[in-house]
């Protein structure tokens, strides 16, 4: 719940007001003047502080106490007395940010209730104040890689308007946390960010989910529309929203109002809208599952997320970002990772993308031991990692094959994952594989290998295309 500090320089008064709260079961500090109060905020701010407006005998007075308290602890309630109260002091300690004034002799239950309620007050804000830095953990965007940075500049182009973003990309992509980006980065970052999740609210309820309810008994229940107001609403899986949910989101995106289950008025909502989805939209409204009104409303612009295929670059930024979040969050260990974790990370298949990244860190940090780096062999197995005695395990199809055809497709498939790692980087990809970038050239044409302009590479029959892999480097 927090203390509450109470700072007179007439100790009797602190005192009294000390007692009394005690026995309503609130804990106390005291503080006589003005250095006193300060180092007992310094030392760790209260919930509550009851300041008298005069202070004998220090540096600064109540005034001045309450404008440095705003100024470094602004959520922290700030209730005024003094016995010298009148009209303008009372008014000038409101203006300054007081939660509100009391004048001596004070009378005990109206000090109740105004402490109650300043108590009140001062959780809901660190609630709040917590809620925001979850929203600006979960919004935090990591890379640095060329797609990340080309998405992050499409994300900013749209973070001070208003429009209507449409987010796609495969599951487990960050969708959301490109979604919120955009909120935590506009006009909106201090309003509500609402998520709707079109494909886990049954179709039945999500009229009364997103609209709300008025009934006799239960009075009025607000949706998350009405939820939502003057923040962002994201509809998370949008291509999953029932058909005859579709047509009255249409009708609310026209007119900015709609009515509740049961009710008769219009509720009016001022709303930024985001959705996503990891379907073809178009082939959904060929196949009568998505309204084309509604899709040309929602996809104003459109961002694509890219997969974690075409940031390979990003994983050990990404496997950092986690470990720290995980160290943070649950108590986790703060563990470094490899080298070759890194490397083998790296050349993985990620079909679930950035969700999967982050859940492989959270359970190699649960599971494993110490606080050493993380290790190929804390990895989930694959066909070709390491075995314990250092040796390859090969794979059926490999083993098969004669020595020089065996090699020469090791080599290939090698070359080609160090490729997709780096980017596409010639010169990257020569340096870690320990070879000069001409004589990378070389292997590469005589193992059939074309690099293609984007991240990564692809097998083709040997021509003269592979001289333009020295314009594939930037």
């Amino acid at each position: 719940m927090g203390d509450i500090l109470i700072v007179d320089d007439e100790r009797d008064i602190r005192e009294l007001i000390s007692d009394i709260l005690e026995d309503e079961g609130f804990d106390t500090r005291l503080a006589g003047n003005s250095d006193e109060a300060m180092a007992a905020i310094n030392t760790e701010p209260p919930a509550l502080m009851i300041l008298d407006i005069w202070l004998k005998d220090s540096r600064m007075d109540g005034i001045d106490i309450l404008k440095t308290v705003k100024r470094d602890n602004p959520d922290v309630p700030v209730v005024i007395i003094s016995g010298h109260g009148n009209i303008e002091i009372a008014v000038a300690a409101i203006k300054q940010g007081a939660y509100d004034f009391i004048e001596k002799p004070f009378n005990i239950d109206q000090l109740l209730v105004v402490i109650r309620r300043a108590m009140e007050t001062s959780r809901l804000r660190r609630e709040n104040s917590e809620l925001r830095r979850k929203d600006v953990t979960a919004a935090e965007m990591v890379g640095a890689s060329g797609a990340y940075r080309a998405l992050i500049s499409q994300l900013d182009k749209v973070t001070k308007s208003n429009g209507r973003v449409m987010l796609t990309g495969a599951p487990g992509s960050g969708k959301e946390v490109a979604a919120r980006y955009i909120h935590a980065n506009s006009n909106r970052a201090g309003a509500p960010f609402v998520t709707v999740g079109c494909a886990s609210i049954e179709a039945d309820r999500m009229e009364e989910v997103l609209f709300g309810r008025e009934s006799a008994e239960r009075g009025v229940e607000p949706g998350l529309l009405e939820q939502a107001h003057g923040g962002v609403i994201y509809f998370d899986e949008v291509a999953d929203m029932p058909s005859g949910t579709q047509s009255k989101i249409l009708r609310v995106l026209v007119d900015q109002q709609f009515t509740r289950l049961g009710g008769s008025d219009k509720v009016r909502v001022d709303l930024r809208v985001i959705s996503s989805t990891n379907r073809n939209l178009e082939t959904e409204i060929k196949a009568g599952r998505f309204r084309q009104e509604l899709y040309h409303r929602l996809n104003v612009v459109p961002i694509a997320v890219p997969p974690l295929v075409d940031r390979r670059e990003d994983i050990p930024l990404l496997a950092q970002h986690f470990i720290g979040l995980f160290n943070r969050t649950q108590g986790l260990p703060l563990r470094p990772l490899s080298d070759e974790a890194v490397a083998l990370m790296q050349t993985m298949d990620w079909p679930g993308n950035v969700r999967q990244l982050r859940n492989l860190i959270e359970r190699v940090l649960i599971l494993g031991e110490g606080t050493g780096p993380i290790e190929v062999r804390d990895l989930p197995s694959s066909e070709d990692k390491p075995a314990d005695d250092g040796r390859v395990v090969l794979s059926g199809t490999l083993a098969t094959l004669p020595l020089r055809e065996a090699r020469e497709a090791f080599e290939r498939e090698y070359l080609l994952t160090q490729i997709n790692r780096f980017g596409g980087n010639i010169s990257r990809t020569a340096n870690f594989v320990g070879m000069e970038r001409s004589a990378l050239h070389r292997k590469l044409k005589s193992l059939g290998v074309v690099t293609s302009g984007k991240a990564g590479g692809r097998l083709a029959q040997m021509d003269d295309e592979v001289e333009t892999a020295d314009a594939d480097e930037g």
